[in-house]
This record gives structure tokens, C-alpha cells and sequence, in this order.
């Protein structure tokens, strides 16, 4: 009775997503709510998946020459107004400390919806000539912006993230690590995440404020629906003329720097549970999961049973790996493991232990195999690394058949009205077309991808001569 509890209390994805996505959330310890409205408190098993990401993301970013450095959270206002768009862009989100103690401040400060400004005030100073170039920093922090709406992982007041900030001499120099960095973010999303993306470029309409460009990896989650997993933006010059950023060049004439921004959060985790996780709780990819592997003893009061738990333990110490010695029932102990999304259990009791062998029993697929002692070092690491690239095929399979092309609005509009996914179709290039298909069937473009594809002549919105393939769909 109290296993079917357990998984009983996870509404399922196919009555009510949202609530599903809330219930596992909870169910799985990952956040907490707290009496600070639109905040979380991240657990620990939810910390220890950012920690893991975290270490591997920014492991892959010094590789490509990135130091991480930390900033201020306040920005004063006059700094925050220097960037014109990129002030109006912020402004609504916008939370402002007034005063410090009893005492009202002279000037307001910003809590840092993002740290363009304080960025570009930093390399105003330490930028003269081009031997001080390129800067490549980044800073894992905290950012607050006042959302209307929230959601855990997806959408919080606070929320936690890593924030690139570069200048450069050139044009080219920008565009190139603008393009660098998103290519890392895709290679983690599929290689660590095993969720796979759409890379390319945003409409005028969607990208940052302040940018010249925006590139995007665009991800499906389980309910057809988008979530943007990661961005880069491309500056161009204009902070750099907003802020006097300039540098004397090898001809000894000062010119302005060029300025890239790129950030991750912590709504990947919320991508990670949307892409692969089931009705029973969590489906973690093993690259990110805090434990791999948890070995479950059957019958565990029996004489050997819990050394045999301890030593196979012992044996696989170079994956993260538990032994359940808790006194609850077997039972109850896998819908635990399931719910936290353990990639791999063991099970061993008395009659494993005289036949010289175990079973491991995988979270995605529940697939049962039974190992001799012997090779279960191999076996375990054999099957983490298919079930990682099990999960990416998976993930891709199900973008790829929830993806849809429209030729002409009437077809795109039934689409949408009948199916849940991408829907790639030609556009024009004009911001009215796309603000009528977001006023009428609240659908947004996502991405102008990299890989482009001629489906048709003209825009599916107004007849008119087409510019681009569009990826378009609903999104988080």
C-alpha cells in the first residue's frame, strides 16, 4: 500500500503537465517553496544536479580561454540607464533597493537582472590598449527579476546562472566567440543533458535588448511545448560607445571595443526534467545524475547480505554510488529510487549472493540484467553510457516527430489547433506577420535556424516573397 502511495502522488503527464511537472519537483526533494513569493529554496538533491553541471560546463568553458571573476549585485540607476534599449528591456523586471538600514539612498541601486552595465564599467578601466584584449570572463551568480508569474526551475524572482561578458578588438573577434559559446552550450545540452536543440538565430522582435544579434538552442520539451536553453548575444560596439570603452590599436588610433554576453541557468534543470522524466518521478542522464548508482539490499538482516552491499559498493567507487541500508521495505526502496532518478540499481540478497551474482535494473527502460560479481564493474559502466546515449536518441526522436511544416497560414493555424510541437515555415522578415501569429494563435518565433531550408516561396503568415525558415512554437 504505502509503495502505490508513493507514485500515486504524481499526477500524471498525460491528465495535467503542469502538475505533474510540480508534483516531481516536489516529490523528488528538488526545491522547496519558501515564504518569499516567486522564490525557491533548492534542495539538495536539486543543488547537487547544478553542481554537477556547473563543474561541467565551466570545465568546458576555460577550455576555450574563459576566467571567472565576480561582480557586484547592486547596479546604481544612472550606470543601469547608460544603454538606452537595454534599460527599457529590463525595466518592468526590474526589483530596486532604496534605502540601507534607516537611511534613504542618494541614488537607487539595481538588483542585478543582468550585469551588461556593470561589465562594461569594469573594462572602461581595464581595457586601454589592444594588449589588453580580448577580455573573456564570466561569473556564476545569482540574478533577481521581478517575474509575474513563476515557476520552479523555469521562472523564479531569483534564480541562478552563469553570465559570459567578452570584449574584443574586432567585429569578427565578437562574432566568432558569440558563435563559440553557443556551440558549447549545444554540445553540452546534447552531450550532458542528452536533450537535443535547434541552434540559430532570433527575429529582431526576440532578441536582447541592446544586441545587434542574438543566437539561441532551442529545446522540445515532452509537452510540444519550447523552452529557450541557452543564449548569445552579439553587441557589436554599441555598450562600448555607451560607456567610452576604448582601446588604442596596433596603428595607435582608439577605436571602441565589440562585446559578446552568453548565460545558462537554472531552468536547464527544469529542460532535464521535461525532456526525460515519466510518471513515476525523475529520469536524470547519468553525467548529471548525484547518483549513479544505488545498490538495494534484499533481505538485508541476513547474515552477509549487507557486506556483500558494502563491498560491491567498494568495488564501484569510481562512479557515485549508495547502498540503501535504510530499514525501510525492497519496495518502497524502488519507488524512491525511481522517484529520485537514479540511473542504475542493484539488487542483491541471499540467493544473488550464492549464485555469485547480481541484477541491475536500469530507470528509463526498467530493463532487468542479471551480472556475475566478477564483471559488474564493466557492466555498470557499459550501461551508463548506453542509457546516456540512449537518451539523446530518444529525446531526438520525439523533436523530430513532433515537428511539422506549414506551407500556408490555414495549414499552420491547424496545426497548432490540433498538435503540440515545432512548426518550421517561411517568413518574410516582417514584425507584423509575426505579431499576429502571437495575438492569434500565441505562438512565437523561436529561432531563424543555422541550417536553413527553402519549403516555399513565400511567408506563411501573408503571402508576400520569403526571407527565412522559421522554427515556430509555444513556448515556456
Amino acid at each position: 500500500m504505502a509503495e502505490k502511495k508513493l507514485v500515486e502522488a504524481i499526477t500524471s503527464m498525460e491528465e495535467d503537465f503542469a502538475q505533474w511537472y510540480t508534483d516531481v519537483v516536489k516529490k523528488a526533494e528538488l526545491i522547496d517553496y519558501t515564504s518569499v513569493k516567486g522564490c525557491m529554496v533548492i534542495r539538495p538533491a536539486g543543488y547537487a544536479i547544478w553542481e554537477l553541471i556547473q563543474k561541467q560546463l565551466d570545465d568546458m568553458f576555460k577550455e576555450t580561454g574563459v576566467q571567472n571573476a565576480y561582480l557586484p549585485m547592486f547596479i546604481p540607476e544612472s550606470l543601469l540607464q547608460k544603454e538606452k534599449d537595454h534599460v527599457e528591456g529590463f525595466a518592468p523586471e526590474v526589483a530596486w533597493v532604496t534605502h540601507g538600514g534607516q537611511q534613504e539612498l542618494q541614488e537607487r541601486l539595481c538588483v542585478r537582472p543582468t550585469s551588461e552595465t556593470l561589465f562594461c564599467d569594469y573594462y572602461k578601466n581595464v581595457v586601454q590598449s589592444y594588449r589588453d584584449l580580448p577580455q573573456v570572463l564570466n561569473q556564476w551568480c545569482s540574478v533577481v527579476r521581478w517575474e509575474k508569474e513563476t515557476r520552479p526551475f523555469l521562472r523564479s524572482r531569483e534564480f541562478l546562472w552563469q553570465e559570459g561578458h567578452t570584449a574584443h578588438a574586432t567585429a569578427e573577434d565578437a562574432e566568432a566567440r558569440t558563435l563559440q559559446m553557443l556551440n558549447v552550450y549545444a554540445e553540452f545540452l546534447e552531450k550532458v543533458l542528452a536533450i537535443p536543440v535547434i541552434k540559430g538565430q532570433k527575429t529582431e522582435k526576440e532578441r536582447f535588448a541592446g544586441a545587434v544579434a542574438t543566437y539561441t538552442v532551442e529545446a522540445l520539451m515532452h509537452d510540444g511545448k519550447a523552452l529557450q536553453s541557452g543564449t548569445s548575444h552579439n553587441f557589436g560596439d554599441g555598450f562600448a560607445k555607451a560607456f567610452g570603452i576604448q582601446f588604442a590599436d596596433r596603428d595607435n588610433k582608439l577605436k571602441y571595443v565589440h562585446q559578446t554576453s552568453w548565460g545558462v541557468s537554472t531552468r536547464m534543470i527544469g529542460g532535464l526534467i521535461m525532456v526525460h522524466s515519466d510518471n513515476s518521478g525523475l529520469v536524470l542522464p547519468p553525467k548529471v545524475a548525484p547518483v549513479q548508482v544505488m545498490i538495494i539490499p534484499i533481505q538485508q538482516r541476513k547474515e552477509g547480505v549487507l557486506e556483500k552491499a558494502a563491498e560491491l559498493e567498494e568495488m564501484l567507487k569510481d562512479f557515485r554510488v549508495k547502498v540503501d541500508d535504510s530499514d525501510k521495505s525492497p519496495g518502497w526502496k524502488f519507488s524512491e529510487q525511481e522517484m529520485r532518478g537514479i540511473p542504475l540499481r542493484i539488487e542483491v540478497g541471499p540467493k544473488d549472493i550464492e549464485a555469485g551474482k547480481c541484477v541491475i535494473c536500469r530507470r528509463d527502460t526498467r530493463e532487468k540484467t542479471e551480472v556475475p560479481f566478477a564483471e559488474l564493474v564493466g557492466k555498470v559502466k557499459e550501461l551508463l553510457e548506453r542509457m546516456q546515449t540512449e537518451m539523446l536518441e530518444r529525446a531526438r526522436a520525439h523533436r523530430d516527430s513532433h515537428t511539422y511544416v506549414a506551407k500556408d497560414y490555414e495549414e499552420f493555424k491547424r496545426i497548432f489547433g490540433e498538435k503540440t510541437g515545432f512548426v518550421k515555415a517561411m517568413w518574410c522578415g516582417c514584425q507584423d506577420c509575426e505579431d499576429k501569429i502571437k495575438e492569434e494563435l500565441s505562438v512565437t518565433s523561436r529561432c531563424m535556424p543555422f541550417e536553413q531550408e527553402q519549403l516555399s516561396d513565400v511567408c506563411v503568415c501573408c503571402g508576400k516573397p520569403a526571407k527565412k525558415m522559421v522554427y515556430w512554437g509555444r513556448a515556456y
